[in-house]
């Protein structure tokens, strides 16, 4: 039994013989295509938009076959990457730190500029953490009210 439709072997052949000619143009930006693959891939989807037989997209395939097995995983697995993200940044930044103890004289100003970045970057998180504690005492003084 056949993959494909006659109907879509027509419109690939038009397709990779407008590329060949430079009439081919590709969808949303309107840009001349000049690869061979996807002036195959235009053919193939003007075919599926007329309801030729034509098997479905290979990432069509994959979301369907992801979908069903992922969610189980990935519902577990969200809290555990998080923190191990964190460690990791938290340890590259100690590094330059220590590398920049070492280095001569001459390097200080970068040596500088990085502690101004974490000084920065400690001002960020303090921020954050801030609203925090006024919506705690806001429960603290709701809760005695």
């Amino acid at each position: 039994m056949a993959k494909y439709a006659a109907k879509a072997q027509k419109k690939v052949e038009r397709s990779m013989h407008e590329m060949h000619e430079g009439k081919l143009k590709s969808g949303r930006s309107n840009k001349k295509v000049t690869n061979p693959k996807q002036a195959i891939a235009i053919g193939l989807s003007e075919a599926r938009a007329e309801g030729a037989k034509v098997p479905e997209k290979a990432a069509a395939k994959k979301k369907t076959t992801a979908k069903k097995a992922a969610p189980k995983k990935a519902a577990a697995k969200k809290a555990a990457p998080k923190k191990a993200a964190a460690k990791k940044a938290t340890a590259k930044k100690a590094a330059p730190k220590k590398a920049a103890a070492k280095k001569s004289p001459g390097r200080k100003a970068t040596a500088k500029k990085a502690t101004a970045k974490k000084a920065t970057a400690k001002k960020a998180t303090a921020k954050k953490a801030a609203p925090k504690r006024k919506s705690a005492a806001r429960k603290k003084s709701a809760a005695t009210a």
